[in-house]
């Protein structure tokens, strides 16, 4: 599962890596956290098809051309026909690849809302017998792209859905009727990454990023197709236990034990 992680860059860092050309404004003045939780606001990016509803030509003919945009979105997706904001359930900031495609609250949107969610890295626990057979001993990773050539840090890029729910409590004119929520694809860990933890994100390669996001693709198996791209490489190591508190928020939590 990915249920922490680590988002620094600065919004025009990200629009340059990922192709962005429009920035919203929340989405740019969102503050850098070490330690993103689910429910926090996150950054998304989408591509946006012109809708002749909003007066926009369609894809297929005329002017219009597709967006990619950054936006703030809450990290737990909320379905669009959902009741209420916070439901009884558990908060849905993870979508399993193996189920995605026929889950009423993710199929709609793995085949028409499709986004990346920019990270710089992620945590995950390793889970541990305790030598006295106590309690059992889990062990934080930090998990990060591998370096590029030219010594850089690539962003991750987790393979995400995005749904819009409208606040029946709100008024029609009020601006925060609209909520934008995502969730990160998870599927069985690999590459070594299985002997932290059984699930890993879906992380895309950069030459993988468009189609995923391409609305013009709308069919359930096109998209999973994308997914079976070979993932970019990775690597981890031990962090403090600091980490496990969303108390906790600074970069000494990237710190190597």
């Amino acid at each position: 599962m990915c249920g922490r992680y680590a988002a620094f860059r600065e919004a025009q860092d990200l629009a340059r890596e990922f192709d962005v050309e429009v920035v919203e404004a929340a989405a740019a003045e969102h503050e850098a956290s070490w330690n993103v939780a689910p429910t926090d606001g996150v950054r998304v990016v989408l591509d946006r098809a012109p809708k002749p509803d909003r007066g926009d030509v369609g894809v297929d003919g005329g002017t219009g051309a597709v967006t990619r945009e950054m936006h703030l979105a809450r990290w737990a997706l909320v379905p669009s026909w959902a009741k209420a904001l916070r439901g009884g359930g558990a908060p849905m900031f993870n979508a399993r690849i193996e189920t995605v495609a026929t889950k009423p609250a993710f199929r709609t949107s793995l085949a028409a809302r499709r986004c990346v969610v920019p990270a710089d890295g992620y945590y995950e626990w390793r889970t541990d017998p305790a030598p006295d057979g106590g309690k059992p001993v889990k062990t934080p990773f930090f998990i990060h792209r591998a370096a590029a050539a030219d010594g850089t840090t690539p962003s991750l890029a987790f393979a995400g859905l995005y749904s819009w729910w409208r606040d029946p409590a709100r008024e029609e004119d009020d601006p925060e009727r609209w909520v934008l929520s995502t969730t990160v694809l998870t599927q069985p860990a690999r590459d070594g990454l299985e002997a932290i933890h059984d699930r890993e994100p879906v992380v895309l390669p950069a030459d993988a990023v468009a189609a995923w996001l391409d609305p013009t693709c709308t069919g359930a198996d096109d998209a999973l197709e994308v997914l079976a791209a070979a993932p970019p490489e990775l690597r981890w190591y031990e962090v403090g236990t600091r980490v496990g508190s969303v108390r906790h928020n600074d970069a000494r939590l990237l710190e190597a034990v």
